[in-house]
C-alpha cells in the first residue's frame, strides 16, 4: 500500500513540477485586473443556463450571475430577501406571502411583477425541469395584488424557504417566445446580463445599467473560462491572464502563497466528495461488497494525494457545515477485514468493474487512487474520463435502473439550497433515482424515503434532528457511497480584485466584483 501511495505522489509532483516549470517563464508580479473585463477560470464548463433545469453546482452559479430569486443566500449562506423585500410564513409552514420589490425590470425591459412569478412557477411545475422538485409541494398560487404573491403548499415543508432562494425568476417573454432557446439565451433581473455563450469556450456576461438594486461593483464584463487542467488555470493566475480561479490546485498553494500579487481564500464548504455505487447492479447488490470497497480506502490518504490535505474525513453523508449533521464512526481502513467480506460475498478473486468522473485533473487523479486502493482486494477498475455534457447525458438519460452502465461515478455533492432535505431527498429517496434527481446509486431503502419525508413535515427543530441524525447513520452503515472527504475551497485572485468570492456550496458569486 505505501508503495501504490508513494507512486501516486512521485506522479503528482512530477506533474506539478512540469507545470511550474511551463508557468515560471510566463510568471507576472504585479499582476492587477481591468475593470472593463476580469476574467474568471473555472474548472468545469456549464452544462445549461436555464435558470429552472440545472442541476450541476458550476451552472447553478452561472445562472445565478444573471438571474435572481425572491430570497438568496449571503456569503455565509444565510438566507436573505432578494426580489421580495418582505413575507410571511404560516405556523405549519403551508402558506408563504411575499411582498415584492415595484422597481425591478428583466434584462429584455418586462416588468417584474407577481404575474410574472406566477409564469415562472407555472413552468416549473407544468414541466420536467429540475426546478421542479423545489416546487413539488407548491399546490396553488394566489396573486394578491400587483406585488404581492402567496404560495400555499399541499402539505407543511419546512425547508420552503430555503427552496424558493434555488427557484430564479427568468422573464416570462423570453421563454414564452423561446422555449427551445432559452437555455442558451438568459434573461433575468441580476445586476450582470447575457452577452454569449461560447460552450467549452467562454460565457460573457455584463453589467445591467438598469439594475434595481445598490451595485457595488465598477466591472463592466465578467468572461468565464472553463480550463480543467490544474497547471493551466494557475499560468492563467499568475501571468493575468486570468483575474479570479477556481479551483486553485492543492499543488500549487505554497507557490501562489509566495506571490504577492495574489491572494489565496480558503473557504469551508457543504462539499461531500465521494464515489456513488450502483447497488441495484451485480456485484455492489451486495452490502458487504460495498464494506470491503470501504474497508480498503484510506480517506487519510486521499485528502493526502488527491487534496493535498485539505479537507476533512468524509463522516457521514453530508458534510459536517450542513445543517443538522451528526458525525458517525469512520469506516476503518482495514484491507484484511475488506478481502474477508469480498471472500464471504463470494469474490475472493476480485472482479472487474468501471469508474466514471469529468475531466478535470483532480477527477483524474482522484479516480486513479480509487483504482490503485481497490486493486488491494481484487477489483479492477477501469477508469472512464469524459466531458462533462457527455458524462451528464450518459447518467441522466436512461429510465430505469435496468437501462443504466453506469457502476460507478465519482463525483462531489454540495447542498446549493443550504438546507439538511438539500443534502439528502435527491440522493438518497427513492423517487429521485436518475432521470428524476441524483440517486445515482440507485439507493432503495423505503424507511429512509419516509424519513426524509417525514422531517419536512414537522416544523419542531428537535424533532428534525432526531429523524436526520437516524437518515444518516442508517445511510452511512447501507454504504451506498465509497465516502472520501469533505472539501476546503481554495479560490485564488490578484490583490487588485475584491468581491469574487466562493460560497460554502462551491457557488462562484461575482454580483460585487470590484476593482481597485
Amino acid at each position: 500500500m505505501k508503495w501504490i501511495l508513494g507512486m501516486l505522489m512521485l506522479s503528482i509532483v512530477l506533474v506539478a513540477c512540469s507545470s511550474d516549470d511551463n508557468e515560471s517563464e510566463g510568471s507576472s508580479s504585479g499582476n492587477s485586473a481591468d475593470p472593463e473585463n476580469i476574467n474568471i477560470a473555472i474548472e468545469q464548463d456549464f452544462i445549461s443556463l436555464d435558470p429552472h433545469d440545472v442541476g450541476d453546482t458550476v451552472s447553478i452559479f452561472g445562472t445565478r450571475s444573471m438571474y435572481e430569486g425572491l430570497l438568496g443566500f449571503n456569503e455565509n449562506m444565510e438566507l436573505e430577501p432578494v426580489l421580495a423585500e418582505d413575507y410571511e410564513v404560516n405556523e405549519d409552514s403551508t402558506e408563504f406571502i411575499f411582498q415584492l420589490r415595484e422597481d425591478v425590470t428583466f434584462h429584455d425591459g418586462e416588468p417584474f411583477n407577481a404575474e410574472a412569478v406566477e409564469a415562472n412557477f407555472d413552468r416549473i411545475m407544468d414541466e420536467e425541469l429540475r426546478a421542479s422538485n423545489n416546487a413539488r409541494y407548491v399546490d396553488e398560487i394566489e396573486i394578491l395584488g400587483e406585488y404581492e404573491i402567496k404560495f400555499i403548499l399541499s402539505e407543511p415543508y419546512s425547508p420552503m424557504l430555503n427552496k424558493f432562494a434555488m427557484i430564479l425568476m427568468g422573464s416570462p417573454a423570453a421563454f414564452e417566445e423561446d422555449s427551445e432557446g432559452f437555455a442558451s439565451n438568459p434573461v433575468g433581473t441580476g445586476a450582470f446580463q447575457f452577452e454569449e455563450w461560447n460552450q467549452g469556450n467562454s460565457m460573457v456576461v455584463s453589467k445591467y445599467e438598469d439594475y434595481w438594486g445598490d451595485l457595488d461593483t465598477n466591472v463592466e464584463q465578467v468572461t468565464f473560462r472553463p480550463v480543467p487542467e490544474n497547471g493551466s488555470r494557475v499560468a492563467m493566475l499568475q501571468t493575468g491572464e486570468a483575474d479570479f480561479i477556481y479551483p486553485v490546485p492543492h499543488n500549487n498553494m505554497e507557490e501562489l502563497e509566495n506571490e504577492d500579487s495574489i491572494i489565496i481564500e480558503e473557504t469551508p464548504s457543504t462539499i461531500a466528495r465521494y464515489v456513488s455505487i450502483n447497488t441495484q447492479k451485480e456485484p455492489f447488490d451486495d452490502v458487504r461488497v460495498r464494506q470491503a470497497m470501504n474497508h480498503a480506502i484510506d480517506q487519510e490518504a486521499f485528502l493526502t494525494v488527491v487534496r493535498n490535505g485539505y479537507g476533512d474525513p468524509l463522516s457521514s453523508v453530508m458534510s459536517s457545515q450542513t445543517q443538522y449533521y451528526a458525525e458517525q464512526d469512520l469506516h476503518a481502513t482495514d484491507l484484511e477485514e475488506a478481502q474477508a467480506l469480498m471472500a464471504e460475498a463470494g469474490y475472493e478473486d476480485g472482479f472487474s468493474a468501471e469508474i466514471w468522473g469529468n475531466t478535470a485533473s483532480e477527477t483524474s487523479t482522484g479516480m486513479q487512487f480509487i483504482e490503485q486502493q481497490l486493486a488491494q482486494i481484487g477489483i479492477d477498475l477501469e477508469v472512464r474520463s469524459m466531458e462533462e455534457a457527455t458524462l451528464n447525458d450518459a447518467i441522466y438519460t436512461p429510465e430505469t435502473p435496468e437501462e443504466t452502465d453506469l457502476q460507478m461515478w465519482y463525483v462531489s455533492w454540495s447542498p446549493s439550497s443550504g438546507d439538511a432535505d438539500g443534502a439528502l431527498r435527491s440522493l438518497f429517496h427513492n423517487e429521485f433515482q436518475p432521470p428524476a434527481g441524483a440517486n445515482t446509486a440507485y439507493y432503495d431503502n423505503q424507511e429512509v424515503s419516509d424519513w426524509i419525508d417525514e422531517a419536512v413535515q414537522t416544523s419542531d427543530a428537535d424533532r428534525q434532528e432526531e429523524i436526520y441524525a437516524d437518515i444518516q447513520e442508517t445511510v452511512y452503515e447501507d454504504v451506498p457511497w465509497i465516502f472520501l472527504g469533505s472539501d476546503t475551497i481554495l479560490s485564488g485572485h490578484v490583490s487588485s480584485l475584491e468581491g469574487v468570492y466562493v460560497l460554502p456550496d462551491g457557488s462562484v458569486s461575482i454580483r460585487d466584483a470590484n476593482v481597485q
